[in-house]
């Protein structure tokens, strides 16, 4: 079994870390301005698609890069390192967007393939987190068409995008369905725009939706195939995050182990102190083997195989990674002292930004719901395993 990047994985590796280079100026006017002007937005633009990194996750023949799960897992390590979550302005449409019909595709996906639209996925509200199910936004037939009504809450890119992506139960059988819906039908308002912890170059509002009317073609794949469609962005999403967090706790430790070996305090530079030692060891190893997991993830993905396995498998990435990373930055924050706690360095952008992921995408308690039913219902050898490939 060959574990070495192929050419093919690190040209790649190599192309996404010079687009990471280019955006990276952008990081701290990005966190002074709480976001950033347009002209920036379109000098990114123009680098993403002359890096050839426009959404990685879509078909060449639809305009994507036509990427991997693997190979999508290695970009999205590089972009991690990017601090103000600028690795988001490198789009990479939802990928419940591939069932869209012909139609949707050349209005909605393909000028989002192509950086001139942008999607934003409407599923959580006040009453329903971790758990769709409990939506209560609702689609009420109406001729030849449907009227939306109910409130979306964390709608990440809300804010830059101009058409959601929106969950809501089918009346009168409560069927799960998705929705394309322009933000400019009316009905369609922000609520309002939330503060969070971090800074990030897009924001989440909350949108309202009152009794807005949309035709039979903007329901996306089919009548009650809403949780589907969820399930396998969640799952995929999931294995990005893992790679996401993992380039971003290294990241911070370069910049830490950089920090110790130039620091002096007592007569001596900080990487000689022992304490120090044993916090930069356990980070290098923390790194090392989720990096080396969220791999071999995304390889059994590509070998095709049961989607609950690796449903499960994305959860245990997910886990692992998100939590180790968010201890090897507060490490790494730890190491740079007072330094550590200024909004201007890196390192205290890492801190903020990452406590996120354990919560978005599911939660690590939902991470271990879905690894430990798995083990219930079908065992550990999947899991502890390589699986086949079908």
């Amino acid at each position: 079994m060959e574990f070495a990047l192929s050419p093919r994985l690190a040209e790649l590796k190599q192309r996404a870390a010079s687009l990471t280079g280019k955006i990276m100026q952008f990081e701290d006017e990005c966190e002074a301005n709480n976001g950033l002007p347009p002209e920036a937005h379109a000098v990114i633009r123009d680098e993403v698609l002359a890096h050839g990194l426009q959404a990685i996750n879509m078909p060449a023949d639809w305009g994507g890069a036509g990427l991997t799960i693997l190979e999508q897992v290695v970009v999205q390590d590089e972009l991690g390192k990017l601090t103000n979550a600028l690795w988001d302005a490198v789009w990479r449409p939802a990928n419940c967007l591939s069932a869209c019909t012909p139609e949707q595709r050349e209005r909605y996906l393909v000028p989002d393939i192509e950086g001139r639209r942008r999607d934003a996925v409407a599923i959580t509200e006040e009453h329903a987190g971790s758990d769709p199910s409990g939506i209560r936004t609702t689609a009420t037939r109406d001729g030849d068409g449907y009227v939306l009504n109910g409130e979306k809450w964390f709608v990440t890119v809300g804010d830059a995008a101009d058409f959601l992506i929106v969950l809501a139960y089918v009346r009168p059988d409560n069927e799960p369905t998705m929705f394309l819906v322009d933000k400019d039908t009316p009905g369609v308002s922000v609520k309002r725009t939330p503060r969070y912890t971090h800074t990030f170059v897009y924001e989440h509002p909350e949108f309202l939706f009152q009794d807005v009317r949309v035709g039979q073609d903007a329901v996306l794949g089919r009548i009650g195939e809403g949780y589907d469609l969820t399930r396998d962005w969640f799952t995929e999403e999931r294995l990005m995050i893992a790679a996401r967090t993992i380039g971003a706790a290294e990241r911070a430790l370069r910049l830490a182990v950089d920090w110790a070996k130039e620091r002096e305090q007592g007569g001596d530079v900080l990487m000689n102190r022992q304490l120090i030692q044993g916090m930069i060891a356990d980070s290098v190893t923390e790194i090392a083997t989720n990096r080396a997991f969220t791999h071999q993830v995304a390889w059994e993905f590509d070998q095709g195989g049961d989607r609950k396995t690796l449903h499960a498998k994305a959860a245990t990435a997910k886990l692992a990674a998100s939590e180790a990373s968010n201890r090897i930055v507060d490490r790494c924050v730890q190491i740079f002292g007072g330094r550590g706690y200024m909004r201007d360095m890196p390192v205290e952008r890492l801190w903020r930004e990452l406590r996120v992921d354990r919560i978005w995408e599911g939660t690590s308690e939902i991470q271990r719901l879905v690894i430990a039913n798995e083990v219930g219902k079908r065992g550990l050898d999947d899991l502890l395993s390589f699986t086949a490939g079908s």
